[in-house]
Parts: C-alpha cells; sequence; structure tokens
C-alpha cells in the first residue's frame, strides 16, 4: 500500500478492515488478562521499545500489530479486570468505545463551527444537561477538557480574573502586578495537588494556597475556614476562592457544601467544587443527596472518565455564570473574529483554554443516548454499595486497620498485625511491610492496590471503579496482601536475629 493510498477516498475498506483487526487484538487480550498486570518491570521492557528503528516502517498492519502486542498490549494495566484496585481508573462502557472509534475517525476540532459543525452543539447540549444535573440555572455554561487537573486550572484563573477585577484593576495592568501577591486560595489538607499546581501556573506560588485542616471523616473543617477567612481580611489579604472537593482522591470524602457556599457567600468569595471524582452522583438515582450544596459552586470540575465510566480524556468545567468565560475568550482573526461572535455563531474555542480540542462529548453523547444516565449512575451507585461492604470486612478482619468509612469508593488502610488491635508491629517495620506488599502484589500481577501517606505512615488504598469486582475478590486480595506483609517480617525478624 503506498503511503498516498492511506489518505484517499476509497480507502473506507481499509479503514474497517485495520480498525477490526486492531479491536479484535484489544478484545482478545481483554479476555483472556487472568490479572490486571503482568509484572513487568521498566528495565525489562524499556530495551525492548528502545530497540524499534522509527525509521524503518514495517508497511504492513498485521507486522505493526504484532510488534503492538510485544510493546504494549501485553504488559497493558488493564482497568476492566476486578482485581485492578488502584487508582481513579475506570472500565470503560460499550457506547463509549463506540464513540471513540467515530470521533477518531471523523476528527472534528471542537474549537470552531466550521471544524466541528454538530459536534458542537452536541457539546453544548451535554454542558446544558450536565448543568442542570448540578442545579444551575438558565445562565450556566462550560466547556470540556482533558481532565481535572485542566478544569481545576481554569476554574482558578477565573477566580483570580474575578478577584483582581473586583480589586479594581484588569489582570493586565500594574494594578494586578499589587492585588496578585495578595491573592489566596483555600482548601482542605486532603484536596488535590492540582490546587497547588494551578497556583503555581497561575503565577501566585505555593504560599498561595492556605491548607483547610480536616475532620476526622477528612472533610474540610468549617470553622478553620471561618477564622481562615476573617484573618485573610484583617491581613489586607484577598481571599480568591475557596476549594471544596466532592470525592477526595485519597478517603472519597465530600467537603460540608452547603456550609462552605454560606460561608463563600457571606465572605464574597469564589466557590469551586472539584467533583472530578464525587461527579458520578450527579446521576446516582440513590446518593444525588450527597451533593447537596453544590448548585451554590461558582464553577465545577466533573470527570467523566473516573465516574461516568468513559475513555480518557472526558472532563469539563462547568461555571454558573457563562459571563464568566470571558476571561478566557481571545478573538483570533483567523479562527474566531469578534464578529462571528456577534452573529451568534458557536464557537467552543471563546471558553476554552485549548484550541485544537478532541470531540470527546460525543463518547459521553452516545452513553445517555443508548444506555440513559440512571443506568450510569447505578453502575456508580454498585461501586460505592461494594466500598460500604469491603469497610465491613476490614472493620472486622484484625489484621488490618483502616482509617475511615468512605462516602464513595475508596479504602485507605494497613496490615498491622495477625493479633488483636492494638498488637501491633513498631510503626517504621509496618510501614515497609506494607509497601513492599504492594510492590509484590503488583510484580505478580494478580492484582493491583495503591498507596498513600496518612499522618507520616504508609497506607495502602482500594479505589474501587468496577462494577464487576466482588467482594470475593477484595477478600482475596486482602490474603494476598497480608501473605506478602507477613513474608516480608518473617524474612526481616530472621535477618535481625542472624545479625
Amino acid at each position: 500500500m503506498t503511503d498516498s493510498h492511506l489518505f484517499e477516498a476509497d480507502t473506507a475498506d481499509a479503514y474497517r478492515h485495520w480498525v477490526a483487526q486492531g479491536a479484535r487484538r484489544v478484545a482478545a487480550r481483554v479476555a483472556e488478562a487472568s490479572g490486571p498486570f503482568t509484572g513487568v518491570s521498566p528495565d525489562e521492557l524499556e530495551p525492548v521499545v528502545g530497540a524499534i528503528d522509527l525509521d524503518a516502517p514495517l508497511g504492513d498492519a498485521e507486522a505493526a500489530l504484532d510488534e503492538l502486542d510485544q510493546v504494549y498490549l501485553r504488559d497493558a494495566v488493564y482497568f476492566h479486570h476486578p482485581r485492578y484496585l488502584a487508582h481513579l481508573n475506570c472500565p470503560v462502557v460499550i457506547p463509549a468505545l463506540l464513540g471513540e472509534a467515530v470521533l477518531s475517525g471523523v476528527n472534528s476540532s471542537l474549537d470552531t463551527w466550521d471544524q466541528s459543525a454538530g459536534g458542537t452543539l452536541i457539546e453544548r447540549r451535554l454542558i446544558d444537561w450536565t448543568a442542570r444535573r448540578i442545579g444551575f440555572g438558565a445562565e450556566a455554561d462550560g466547556v470540556f477538557t482533558s481532565g481535572g487537573t485542566q478544569s481545576n486550572l481554569q476554574a482558578l484563573l477565573l477566580a483570580r480574573d474575578e478577584a483582581v477585577r473586583r480589586e479594581g484593576g484588569g489582570i493586565g495592568g500594574g494594578h494586578a502586578r499589587s492585588v496578585l501577591p495578595r491573592l489566596r486560595i483555600l482548601a482542605s489538607e486532603c484536596s488535590h495537588f492540582s490546587v497547588v499546581k494551578a497556583a503555581r501556573l497561575l503565577g501566585l506560588g505555593d504560599e498561595a494556597v492556605i491548607p483547610i485542616p480536616v475532620d476526622q471523616l477528612r472533610r474540610m473543617h468549617t470553622v478553620a475556614l471561618a477564622k481562615h477567612l476573617a484573618q485573610l481580611r484583617r491581613d489586607g489579604l484577598v481571599p480568591m476562592a475557596v476549594v471544596a472537593t466532592a470525592g477526595t482522591t485519597d478517603f472519597g470524602s465530600i467537603d460540608p457544601l452547603p456550609a462552605i457556599s454560606g460561608l463563600c457567600a457571606s465572605a464574597g468569595v469564589w466557590l469551586h467544587v472539584d467533583a472530578a471524582y464525587g461527579c458520578g452522583l450527579l446521576a446516582s438515582p440513590r446518593r444525588r443527596n450527597l451533593l447537596a450544596g453544590i448548585e451554590y459552586a461558582d464553577s465545577v470540575t466533573v470527570d467523566f472518565h473516573k465516574s461516568f465510566f468513559q475513555p480518557v480524556s472526558s472532563s469539563a468545567l462547568i461555571v454558573r455564570d457563562r459571563r464568566m468565560l470571558d476571561h478566557v475568550t481571545y478573538h483570533a482573526d483567523y479562527l474566531n473574529p469578534a464578529a462571528s461572535a456577534r452573529r451568534r455563531i458557536p464557537n467552543q474555542v471563546d471558553k476554552s483554554l485549548q484550541t485544537t480540542r478532541r470531540f470527546d462529548a460525543l463518547k459521553l453523547w452516545l452513553t445517555l443516548r443508548v444506555m440513559g444516565a440512571d443506568a450510569v449512575g447505578g453502575l456508580f451507585d454498585q461501586v460505592v454499595d461494594l466500598a460500604g461492604d469491603a469497610w465491613e470486612l476490614l472493620e472486622n478482619d484484625r489484621r488490618f486497620e483502616v482509617v475511615v468509612r468512605p462516602q464513595l469508593s475508596t479504602l485507605v488502610f494497613r496490615y498491622v498485625h495477625d493479633g488483636a488491635r492494638g498488637d501491633t508491629i513498631p510503626a517504621e517495620l509496618c510501614d515497609r511491610a506494607n509497601l513492599y506488599a504492594r510492590e509484590a502484589l503488583a510484580a505478580s500481577g494478580e492484582a493491583m492496590v495503591a498507596a498513600t501517606v496518612v499522618d507520616g505512615r504508609h497506607y495502602l488504598k482500594f479505589t474501587l471503579l468496577n462494577p464487576r469486582t466482588t467482594l470475593d475478590d477484595i477478600a482475596t486480595v486482602l490474603d494476598l496482601l497480608a501473605g506478602h506483609a507477613k513474608q516480608y517480617l518473617a524474612e526481616e525478624s530472621a535477618y535481625a536475629h542472624a545479625a
């Protein structure tokens, strides 16, 4: 096949053939996966990838897929496996995969109408749908993004520029230079790291983010928030935004949104709710009440590629007042001239930090049109139910201690001992045993769990986002972890005695 033939209109048959071949390869690997991972190490795989001569094409799709199987598909981490319990990665629903195939084949760019007719309107319709689920009114708007980090960045950019405007200046003037060092962002100790990252990118620095203590359930302490807001005003500083989290990464905790929104309203402070994880509750038939108060936010991050079971990437930023998006609007004569806005031509680039942008909204559109919101929300309810059952399992297993009962679908725990609670091994040795158990489990390929640090100590973490995971799967993984930890402790004990 010639290079030019790859771009000709009569390659429809080739397109069908190649895509079908790729789908068959993936389907075979998914079907035969005995675990979520092979345990391959970077040292093993890197030389294989590095030996490939990218200047010597294979000239054949079958050969390229054979090679790809060796360098990627064989050792990929498969989130669909019921014992993948590590990070906020979800198995994806089939209608979304269909959307991925369609959007990649057409390759629309969701910046201007003349590049994405139809696609623009579908994205706008989904933004409206999400805004209504949040509880926003007719003035709401938003845009799809690459993920929660970008959504949070854009939200805080809008909050920054609004704060500068309220202080009597524009972001580009000399007045802004005097205001920016005084801006502060308040977020809980358990908020996502992207809040600090955004502060850096916005020219504010790490010191602009004030961590607010959390309660025993790992939710923002509102009394502490109120004290910090008052202190900032007394110090002549400007509270630019409060970031509340609806589903923290480690604990799945939901900050008390009604109380926080009341404090923000009284203080005249922008409220951003990071619901990247908890957004699945927007479709939940049984737990929507957990997001009560989100409707008072100024902006909300949602990650459909977490709790809506969509392929990466699929995120959005939703704002209560569409005028706030003017802070990121720039009219380029070659792309979206101001005249197009006056003619009401719908150009999504007017709202986005990106220019060229994938039609990721199509995946959610097809999911809703095939399955419906209740079915998607029901899947999220399943994993939240499972997390509650897993918490009871851990709470009654004397080998482990668990930090907090989950509101969503994460569990933070660690192996402590086979004996009664309180009969624990030394903390430092316990840390090493848990880290070893996690690494040994991943190397075995039987299951994968995550790790985190709580109050300076090392813990393990289940993130449950697979409706096909069962309590038996979790019990098996706990036994595997305990076995690896006991092995480490036995070896450490033998070494200590030998010494």
